[in-house]
């Protein structure tokens, strides 16, 4: 079905809406989870906490809070210490912080609008509008720059977890749905995936990297493929009716499942049946299957677009929310020995399900944290002052920072710091930031800074 041009609109400003930067004046909060879901981002108005969701069927315990500028974009890094923050205040500067010593360890300012920021172990990823950076986690410098993307507003990428399968993907084109694969440790392009016919709305890698899942504008089929080769192996309808957009798109942490939120009142739950297809690729099927044989034969006469709708997954579950229009982020993880669907909304609330082992079966609602409530607590960052200019001819670290990330690569220097010294001092600085990437924790950690 193709849209009017006046409808067509009116579509793209509801994304841009639900997609971009969050309106404080309304009482909206930026969420985000972690890499492996293990705990939740959230900013309100002058501040951000991280919650641990090790308990979260229960209570909602937190890590961390502090005062802050309004946020409108935070990554933790796993369990460490380390975040990367950006404000609306200064939406061209990334700041990574070490949130258990309360300081910023450097900072660094980019050529245009921070769309996006990704981390893993091996690599932070920064997005902005026609260019991606590619920096080493361990000591900041940039690596290398993929310049001259296709126009990418929404600012949507997505890094691998994996440190095996470090895979970066990006649009590779404004009019239709190509997804470009690039190599983040080796700094090279893997492959194309011409993943739909419309552009993209949602990419997302498996735990292990080697899957990809991809939603086009229209939001009515969502395609799962090899991120190594590009073949095709699942191929999900979300629905018939209508076109929607889809805001989060996840795998769970066990990679058994996919979970889809949209701007409808609908997220869908898929599940993804690796045995059921190996049997369809190699040609399993006993050939005095009547049932099967009866399929294919009335299909064979039917046109592509109708036979593609009968070999499409359907959801395995769903979950209705009170309101369409919100932005959520959704997730599917294991707690305490539980599957568990978790999902965040930019209206304030985090919804924990059960998930059905039962296909078809309801999600049963366990419990809805208030995540604007009053903190009563609030820790200041107090920030260390290390400027670093990226974009252009600038986009080479000053010699301070590169003395800091020498250290930091090494591990040595003094493991404290002092409030409001400068990073330029070299170990103190490496330390700090050393610490802050290797210092993993257990995902329930102290909510005191130690």
């Amino acid at each position: 079905m193709y849209l009017a041009t006046g409808s067509k609109n009116r579509e793209t400003d509801t994304m841009m809406s639900l997609l971009g930067p969050r309106d404080v004046d309304t009482g909206e909060v930026f969420v985000n989870f972690n890499q492996n879901i293990t705990s939740l981002a959230v900013a309100t108005s002058g501040s951000y906490s991280l919650y641990s969701l090790s308990s979260v069927d229960s209570t909602l315990d937190k890590i961390y809070n502090t005062k802050s500028d309004d946020l409108f974009l935070i990554e933790r890094l796993f369990e460490s210490s380390l975040v990367a923050i950006v404000s609306q205040r200064a939406p061209r500067k990334l700041k990574v912080c070490h949130f258990k010593k309360q300081s910023e360890i450097c900072n660094y300012s980019y050529s245009n609008t921070i769309l996006a920021v990704k981390l893993n172990r091996e690599r932070l990823i920064v997005c902005l509008e026609e260019s991606l950076y590619i920096h080493n986690i361990q000591d900041m410098k940039v690596v290398h720059t993929i310049r001259d993307t296709p126009c990418n507003q929404l600012g949507l990428c997505a890094l691998s977890s994996s440190s095996e399968h470090c895979y970066l993907a990006y649009p590779g084109s404004v009019t239709a749905g190509e997804v470009q694969i690039f190599d983040a440790i080796n700094l090279h392009a893997k492959t194309m995936i011409p993943a739909h016919d419309t552009p993209l709305a949602a990419i997302a890698f498996s735990p292990s990297g080697t899957e990809i899942a991809t939603a086009s504008e229209r939001g009515t089929v969502i395609r799962v493929f090899s991120s190594q080769d590009g073949s095709r192996l699942f191929e999900l309808r979300r629905g018939l009716k209508r076109c929607v957009s889809i805001v989060s798109l996840s795998f769970s942490t066990c990679a058994e499942y996919l979970v889809s939120s949209s701007n409808t009142e609908t997220v869908h739950i898929f599940r993804l049946d690796r045995s059921a297809a190996e049997n369809n690729d190699h040609g399993k099927q006993s050939s005095d299957d009547w049932m099967g044989f009866l399929s294919k034969t009335v299909t064979s006469y039917l046109p592509t677009q109708v036979t593609d709708v009968f070999s499409q997954g359907r959801a395995f579950a769903s979950v209705t929310l009170p309101e369409a229009g919100v932005r959520r982020m959704c997730a599917i993880t294991t707690i305490q020995k539980q599957l568990r669907l978790l999902i965040a909304s930019q209206d304030g609330y985090l919804y924990v399900y059960s998930i059905p082992s039962i296909e078809g079966a309801e999600c049963q609602l366990l419990k809805r944290h208030d995540l604007r409530l009053d903190d009563s607590y609030a820790m200041d960052v107090k920030g260390l002052n290390s400027n670093v200019c990226i974009g252009g001819a600038a986009g080479v670290p000053s010699a301070a920072a590169a003395a800091a990330a020498a250290a930091a690569a090494a591990g040595d220097g003094k493991a404290n710091e002092k409030p409001g010294s400068s990073s330029s001092g070299g170990a103190n600085a490496g330390a700090s930031y050393a610490s802050a990437v290797k210092g993993d924790e257990p995902a329930g950690g102290s909510s005191s800074s130690t």
